[in-house]
């Protein structure tokens, strides 16, 4: 809503009172997600360029150079309210928002992945959500045609009635003949093309700008979009056809604020006059309201010269698709909106589009540290509720309902990492996003850059360069002076290490307000993170018995925040920021050597990644043993290689071997086993939650 000193302000600039329609298109476009009004003086502090960014943060997505034929355009997106509201619906529009995002830079979209944040499982409602979500995304994403290659999953108390559902897209283009969201030349013409406009998704970007409450799922339920991934399908394909004619001047999607968000954003460059009467509609008796802010899906609006309007209106046809000569392009920098004829909106374009008031928070530091406390239980009894956490265990119940081979492009899903091919070039892609929510809730600097580091920590395990980095910060309400501690340290962190390892943050989306009434929770600070890089397409090696087992890194006493703190509340010191420079010798130990398989060690300590990476392990450990097996320290690495010359030059030790099934651990002063039955019992705890 707005504030009493924004209608002031307002009243005050138009020297009247606004009409309805205009107030709608400021309660919209000044909202938080759209303006970033809290964020903005934050955000740029991140380093946002580099040699391979074409083109940086502020249009649907970024344009990133992969080499002299191919450029990446790469976005991330969350539509966390929606799918709380209705999870399928929210998801599955969140999907297809982002691949319009994509679509819109004229790129083809060939890869999606989904960092998902949900309340802990044991609860009815978190399972309803997770089960509805992953159907949405999966069942888009499958029916247009994008595969989901990478994902994450982490669950907290915090995201009770408030789930995190952010979805990263990356598309491909030739670098000199993308398209980008501004208006080029007054007296060209704006087409609307797809799906026809009801009321579906009405205040959607005003909904995403405010918490959550008890009535929220009756109330907010038509601010929810329905998609239609088959719509999605064909108009994915009418874009690309329109762009590859040469004529399109620019493209945005209708996302956030519909036709009022798209049009005006679109026109800021100069003004736009929009003839809202002309819009196909799906509804009868539509007020000029609704069709300015509603939020229907599988919809795009490009610039084109008059004369060529016809032949896009052709190409649209071809795909059975709706559209609607409904504008221009104007030389006056004015917003305006006219039906049937009369002015319903006249407003200074740089006013709506660009002069939201900044909003300036305190800040208070806090300390939610607490001293370790050393587990109760035995060696084996923590082993089995660490590798059993929801967060380690395997995630086959949601891998198994997104199609990862449509396109033909997948080469590999990689525990760290998944590699893509790319038609016509020597290398593919390589991706991985998340972050660790609850390490960076203990320390928002450390562990907002250790979700950098992380990220390209596994693209290093495959042997990738990281490219670029695009982000979503999911944070609570921004009015407490904790919060907006946590966001500011968080993108602080973010940025030092993003230069510290020479990659550009090239895009993103804030969420904030992310607290629920309903169950008195606000989420943990939740920089998620999604990473691209390049790589060589080869199938990265698989550990199998006989290998050796060797460790690189050293581990602390930080177990805050860890899975171990999560099962058994032991509180204690969370990881400090990782020493970027190991890895450039991982990176070069995968490039050099194709005989070493390599994981990194993070969630679950050193026992979850001999749980899950090989398919058994007999190792030997020095004391103490609880910081070697389950410490969460950044920077180390699980090795398994055949020939110990292969690390050679790097600084590592030998710790054991791989076997054929289960776990023996030896240590100064005892050993534990587990079998294979216990360990894949363990690892099987996620899919058997979720299929009851």
């Amino acid at each position: 809503m707005l504030s009493a000193a924004d209608l002031t302000t307002i009243r005050t600039t138009l020297n009247r009172e606004p009409t309805d329609v205009e107030l709608a298109c400021f309660e919209n476009l000044w909202s938080e997600h759209c303006s970033y009004r809290s964020t903005k003086r934050l955000l740029k502090t991140l380093p946002t360029t580099g040699e391979n960014v074409i083109l940086g943060p502020g249009d649907d997505a970024a344009i990133v150079r992969f080499s002299d034929q191919t450029a990446l355009a790469v976005s991330m997106e969350s539509h966390n309210h929606p799918s709380y509201v209705d999870p399928h619906d929210g998801a599955a529009t969140g999907v297809g928002g982002i691949v319009r995002d994509v679509l819109s830079m004229g790129a083809r979209p060939i890869a999606l992945m989904d960092p998902l944040y949900f309340g802990p499982l044991d609860r009815e409602k978190n399972r309803y959500l997770l089960e509805h979500v992953v159907d949405g995304i999966g069942g888009y994403g499958n029916c247009i045609g994008v595969p989901v290659i990478r994902g994450d999953l982490a669950f907290d108390w915090g995201y009770n009635g408030n789930p995190l559902v952010n979805v990263v897209c990356v598309g491909i283009v030739h670098p000199g003949r993308y398209i980008t969201a501004r208006v080029k030349q007054p007296g060209n013409h704006l087409v609307l093309i797809g799906a026809s406009t009801g009321r579906d998704g009405l205040g959607g970007a005003s909904f995403a700008s405010r918490d959550l409450s008890e009535d929220s799922e009756a109330e907010d339920r038509p601010s929810v979009q329905i998609g239609d991934p088959f719509t999605e399908k064909l108009l994915i394909e009418a874009i690309l056809g329109m762009a590859e004619t040469g004529k399109v001047f620019s493209c945005r999607d209708l996302g956030a604020a519909g036709l009022a968000g798209a049009s005006s954003e679109m026109c800021s460059t100069f003004g736009g006059l929009i003839n809202a009467d002309q819009v196909h509609q799906r509804e009868p008796n539509m007020r000029p309201v609704e069709i300015m802010l509603a939020e229907s899906q599988e919809r795009m609006l490009i610039e084109v010269a008059p004369h060529d309007v016809p032949l896009m209106g052709r190409i649209a046809e071809k795909y059975d698709l709706k559209w609607s000569d409904i504008g221009e392009v104007i030389a006056e920098p004015r917003y305006i909106v006219k039906f049937h004829g009369k002015t319903v909106a006249d407003i200074p374009i740089g006013f709506l589009c660009g002069d939201a008031p900044e909003c300036l928070w305190e800040i208070r530091p806090y300390n939610a540290v607490t001293p370790f406390t050393p587990p109760e239980g035995s060696l084996d009894d923590l082993l089995m509720k660490v590798l059993s956490h929801h967060e380690v265990a395997h995630k086959t119940w949601v891998i198994e309902q997104y199609d990862h081979d449509v396109q033909v492009r997948t080469v590999s899903l990689h525990p760290d990492a998944a590699v893509l091919r790319l038609e016509g070039e020597r290398e593919g892609l390589a991706f991985s996003c998340g972050c660790n929510p609850r390490q960076i809730y203990l320390s928002p600097y450390d562990g907002a850059a250790n979700a950098v580091y992380e990220n390209a920590a596994n693209l290093a395990c495959i042997g990738a360069d990281p490219l670029c980095i695009v982000n979503c910060l999911n944070f609570a309400s921004p009015v407490h002076a904790d919060i907006y501690w946590q966001l500011s340290e968080s993108v602080r962190g973010m940025g030092d290490m993003a230069r510290a390892i020479g990659v550009p943050v090239v895009g993103g989306n804030v969420s904030l307000y992310n607290e629920s009434d309903e169950m008195r929770t606000r989420i943990k600070p939740t920089p998620s993170i999604g990473m691209v890089g390049r790589v060589s397409v080869t199938h990265p090696v698989k550990p199998e018995p006989g290998m050796g087992l060797a460790i690189s890194g050293e581990a602390g006493d930080h177990f805050g925040g860890s899975v171990l703190d999560a099962v058994v509340s032991c509180g204690g010191s969370p990881p400090p920021k990782a020493d970027p420079a190991t890895l450039e010798s991982i990176r070069s130990l995968n490039a050099s050597d194709g005989s070493v398989a390599v994981t990194d060690i993070s969630q679950g300590g050193l026992a979850a990644a001999l749980a899950t990476f090989v398919p058994g392990a007999r190792v030997e450990l020095g004391d103490p043993v609880l910081p070697a097996l389950f410490s969460e320290t950044c920077g180390r690495f699980l090795i398994a290689y055949h020939d110990e010359s292969s690390l050679r030059g790097l600084s590592c030790r030998t710790i054991g071997e791989v076997i054929s099934g289960g776990l023996e651990i030896q240590y100064n002063g005892g050993q534990v086993r587990l079998s294979k039955d216990q360990v894949d019992r363990a690892l099987s705890s996620f899919t058997r939650t979720m299929l009851g």
